[in-house]
């Protein structure tokens, strides 16, 4: 029988973790930002698409950009926060395959051949891939505050210029100020939310 995470474990991930929405400044290293990579890569992808692409947002400089293309209600916690991550999506993610899934580089031809196959893969993987992300950042000792609040357009005409990323949602990544923490909100049970057939 495989062994199983503890309390501990699952209260550091999921039931005591919690959105942040206000920052300590305490700072995230580079190696904690590859420490978090390092575990989220091996997470499941379609074909191991792997199709997230992830830009680190930590300079005042970067911050200035960002900011505009913030709702008003994230921009003062991203200002705060010590990273913000831009978790993103390869467009061309299959381009890779051949590499990724060497028993089949064959697997990028449907991919290459139908735009529209590709972006969703790309956007359900790269989704699951940021998941993962959050995920790994709490077990690593460092809390997250995922957002949608942004101009897409904004951040990928800024930051993704060429068009082969596209921004799917950020993250801000540090350390939690625990007074800015909200309380949680109710969850659906499992008879809410699940069916057995």
């Amino acid at each position: 029988m495989r062994p199983t995470l503890d309390d501990a474990a699952l209260d550091l991930l999921f039931r005591k973790a919690r959105t942040q929405n206000g920052w300590l400044p305490t700072p995230v290293t580079d190696d904690q930002l590859r420490a978090i990579y390092d575990i989220m890569k091996s997470g499941p992808t379609s074909a191991n698409s792997c199709p997230a692409r992830i830009l680190f947002v930590r300079t005042p400089e970067a911050k200035a950009r960002l900011l505009p293309a913030l709702s008003p209600g994230n921009v003062d916690k991203t200002k705060a926060a010590p990273v913000t991550a831009i978790i993103g999506y390869d467009r061309h993610f299959y381009e890779l395959l051949p590499k990724l899934f060497p028993h089949r580089p064959e697997m990028k031809n449907p991919y290459e051949a139908n735009a529209q196959l590709a972006e969703t893969v790309a956007f359900r993987n790269g989704t699951l891939q940021g998941a993962y992300f959050m995920i790994a950042a709490r077990a690593i000792g460092l809390d997250v505050g995922g957002m949608s609040g942004f101009d897409n357009a904004k951040v990928d005409a800024e930051f993704f210029p060429d068009g082969r990323v596209k921004s799917n949602f950020l993250c801000n990544v540090g350390h939690g100020d625990p007074t800015k923490v909200l309380p949680r909100l109710p969850r659906l049970e499992f008879e809410e939310a699940c069916r057995l057939l």
